[in-house]
């Protein structure tokens, strides 16, 4: 294809990945997709490559591919729609529920032409604590259902013997079922928009131009590696664990021409606790790290990974056997791979400073509410200039919850919520500022938190000063980084999020 074709394919399938995107949103009833967006939506060709994906949430970036491949296996037929949230079979945590529809191609609709998908948040799909987070899970089964890639619907129909069985298991079931409507609603879209196109340019034709998408998106990531220096870059960075304590992680990246190594040999095996990954979680968190640093304007494909060989061995904490316990992996030890990542490669690229490294999970409900949230802290400086205040860094890209919305649709109050002042690391360019946020519950109802950087603060890059570590509180008194506890109606949770490391040394700028 001529550069022109190109860029028109490039937007044309990334604006159907947006476009079901903003149907999920839009249709969803709870809050955390609604308003939160925590959910996002991708292509697949027939061989199950991602060819778009919306600019939603890094966490999913890589762990989709695997979820399509598991319903692979099932030899799907077009029209029919599975879903899973198994993270041994794709998935990343529990809570994350994947719907995956068949598109058949439009002048042979049995034969498969590819998929489209959506991966969304659920506030509770069951499990021992509300929210379906709990900080003392030992094994996937006391965090929630577990779905093995399961034929849910044909068309826009729901198989209701399926639906009854995950909705039986689930708290609100009613919330349940309307953002599962949702994910039905945008993978029909897509699916739509998917057979159009095709029917405009021919399958054939089609299929021509997405290989060319992901050749090109190969191309652009090899220039980026070849213009590193060949080398070897090492770096260790730790998870806080409430048992095991420190968690080491370590990689060493290799760069050879146009082609990168990574290698997390020398990382702690498998934890008692939820801090473990599934393989497809750290995919991901590498996926998004390499963007981050080499290309972050690059097409959202698998291309992109192309040149990059991956090497984790089976058993640590990064590719974890079942029936390991996972809540945790997905939203906290995603994180520290992307900052172990960004530490390795300082050397080779613009060298930017550690983020707050952490996605601050609260979690609170009972029988009645699940509330969930993730709390924005200080992103890295860097050379061009100082870190970002008060946003999500690395792997969460989702908004807050409004106050208005959250009062409105939770028994909670909240009470205070502002930046946490000097939280940011010092240097030529400081650090982000951290987030403070009260949260007053006015039921009785259970506390679960999923933090970390509370003992280890975010680094600082080129001389810069380390960030400010976070910490919670529950009426004034310190919490665990992790941890699940009963609460009171009128109990007041105090999250302080850490602040960004800064970039530079201020002594030698003013020498």
């Amino acid at each position: 294809m001529d550069a022109i074709d190109l860029e028109v394919t490039v937007h044309a399938l990334a604006g159907i990945a947006e476009e079901m995107m903003a149907r999920l949103v839009r249709a969803a009833f709870s809050a955390n997709i609604k308003e939160r967006r925590d959910c996002s939506t991708a292509l697949f060709d027939r061989h199950g490559r991602t060819v778009a994906q919306a600019a939603a949430i890094p966490v999913h970036l890589g762990a989709l591919g695997d979820a399509v491949r598991s319903v692979m296996a099932r030899d799907p037929r077009p029209g029919e729609v599975y879903l899973l949230n198994d993270p041994f079979a794709g998935g990343s945590h529990l809570p994350d529920l994947t719907m995956v529809n068949a598109v058949g191609r439009p002048e042979a609709p049995g034969q498969l032409l590819g998929f489209t998908v959506s991966r969304a948040h659920h506030a509770d799909v069951g499990g021992m604590r509300p929210g379906s987070m709990p900080a003392d899970s030992t094994t996937i089964y006391q965090e929630g259902l577990v779905i093995p890639p399961t034929r849910i619907a044909l068309g826009d129909r729901f198989d209701d013997n399926v639906l009854a069985l995950v909705l039986a298991n689930v708290r609100q079931p009613d919330l349940r079922l309307g953002d599962l409507r949702a994910q039905l609603a945008a993978g029909r879209l897509g699916a739509e928009r998917v057979a159009a196109y095709a029917a405009g340019l021919g399958s054939d034709a089609l299929e021509s131009r997405l290989d060319a998408v992901l050749a090109y998106s190969e191309r652009r990531v090899r220039s980026r590696i070849a213009a590193l220096a060949d080398g070897v870059y090492r770096a260790v960075d730790y998870l806080e664990d409430p048992q095991m304590g420190e968690v080491p992680l370590v990689v060493t990246v290799t760069v050879a021409g146009d082609g990168m190594t990574i290698d997390f040999a020398g990382t702690a095996p498998q934890v008692p606790g939820n801090l473990n990954a599934p393989l497809a979680v750290t995919r991901s968190a590498v996926a998004f790290a390499l963007r981050a640093l080499l290309d972050p304007y690059l097409p959202a494909n698998d291309g992109a990974m192309a040149p990059v060989t991956l090497v984790v061995p089976e058993g640590c904490v990064l590719a974890a056997r079942p029936p390991a316990a996972v809540v945790a992996g997905n939203v906290e030890t995603s994180q520290r791979v992307a900052d172990l990542l960004f530490l390795a490669l300082s050397e080779a690229t613009a060298g930017y400073a550690q983020g707050q490294g952490t996605m601050n999970n609260l979690i609170l409900g009972n029988s009645r509410f699940s509330y969930y949230e993730t709390i924005g802290g200080g992103q890295g400086a860097g050379p061009t200039g100082p870190g970002l205040d008060g946003v999500h860094v690395g792997m969460s890209n989702t908004l807050n919850t409004p106050i208005e919305a959250l009062e409105l649709e939770y028994p909670l109050r909240v009470r205070h919520y502002g930046l946490r002042d000097d939280s940011g690391g010092r240097g030529v360019h400081r650090g982000g500022f951290g987030i403070v946020r009260t949260v007053e519950v006015l039921e009785d109802c259970t506390l679960s938190i999923l933090s970390d950087r509370r003992a280890h603060p975010p680094q600082g890059a080129a001389g810069g000063g380390e960030g400010a570590t976070g910490q919670n509180l529950l009426n004034a008194r310190p919490l665990p980084a992790k941890t699940s506890q009963p609460l009171k109606a009128g109990d007041r949770v105090r999250i302080e999020t850490p602040g960004g490391g800064g970039w530079g040394d201020l002594g030698a700028a003013s020498d």
